[in-house]
């Protein structure tokens, strides 16, 4: 496909290292990787993916999403995921763009189109193939890279461009999600943030429930299906990640990140932090700051968010 080929061109243009790179664009980001990685748990916030190049897995609790060149995947909340690039080499690397939503131009676009006819799908992240008028629209928008003088006048109408397509496409249904304020899923997204907001608190399934206006099975079972995890599961997945970055970034010791996090047990916290990151948490830190220090050696400046972000730490 033409147009595709045509947005890796632009994204290769415009990141010249492995690693994830911000753009003039307030909300788009492009990442490269020239060789498969190493699984890498993070968080994505509600966005658009499009890969150009390569492929990559994508875990979210027992259910795995396939990228590869030409499919986007659209995240409707804030989901704990597992990201690993399957396929890439340095003469054709893995490329491909993040868009971050803008909640006010979702809400006013979705009030001007039609809602689609089928219903939105309970999980919280979607993979799809891209069609021809999205790919025309996601170019445009990285042309605009090399033109700064039309960037602020055009930018916003391929964005809203970008955004109509996704909602007439086949995730359209999921994402009127991200804005909509009533129904079983907005109080799942609810439920989703107040466990962000209290990741590190002894949860209460009863309590979780009743903040949200659910019974605590009809929570469980909605819940389960949009993020493919209990309450319980996404809370530790929250804060195995959330002691990560505070040993990795602030370079506090395994005792007292486990502590912080809300872990009454360092033994406990060890154990289920080399079940879920695949080491030792000492092993695991040792090996993300020798990642920091090769990007960083590489002239790509990432800290550690965005190396757990992108996974592009190689094995």
């Amino acid at each position: 496909m033409q147009t595709l080929a045509e947005i890796a061109v632009w994204i290769d243009r415009h990141i010249a290292k492995d690693g994830f790179q911000a753009t003039p664009i307030e909300r788009l980001t492009l990442a490269r990787s020239s060789t498969i990685t190493m699984p890498m748990p993070n968080v994505y916030r509600p966005l658009l993916c499009l890969v150009a190049q390569g492929r990559k897995d994508v875990t979210l609790g027992d259910r795995v999403f396939r990228y590869g060149p030409g499919r986007y995947g659209v995240v409707t909340h804030d989901l704990p995921v597992t990201g690993q690039v399957v396929e890439a080499t340095p003469d054709k690397p893995y490329l491909c763009l993040y868009l971050d939503f803008d909640a006010v131009m979702l809400g006013q676009l979705a009030l001007r189109v039609p809602p689609p006819q089928s219903p939105a799908q309970p999980i919280g992240k979607t993979v799809s193939d891209a069609g021809e008028e999205l790919l025309d629209a996601v170019l445009r928008l990285l042309r605009l890279l090399d033109d700064p003088a039309a960037l602020p006048v055009l930018g916003p109408l391929a964005e809203q461009e970008i955004v109509y397509r996704l909602l007439t496409g086949p995730d359209g249904a999921s994402m009127r999600r991200i804005t909509s304020s009533k129904g079983r899923m907005a109080r799942v997204g609810r439920a989703i943030a107040w466990i962000g907001q209290h990741a590190r608190d002894r949860l209460s399934i009863d309590r979780l429930a009743a903040e949200v206006g659910m019974s605590p099975s009809s929570l469980h079972e909605h819940f389960r299906a949009v993020t493919a995890m209990t309450p319980l599961q996404f809370q530790k997945q929250l804060r195995l990640q959330d002691a990560r970055s505070l040993m990795l970034v602030e370079g506090i010791d395994i005792t007292t990140a486990a502590l912080r996090v809300g872990y009454e047990s360092p033994s406990q916290f060890s154990r289920e932090y080399r079940r879920h990151f695949g080491a030792p948490p000492a092993r695991d830190i040792a090996r993300l700051r020798a990642c920091r220090g090769q990007t960083s050696d590489a002239g790509n400046q990432q800290d550690g968010a965005v190396i757990e972000r992108t996974g592009m730490c190689n094995r």
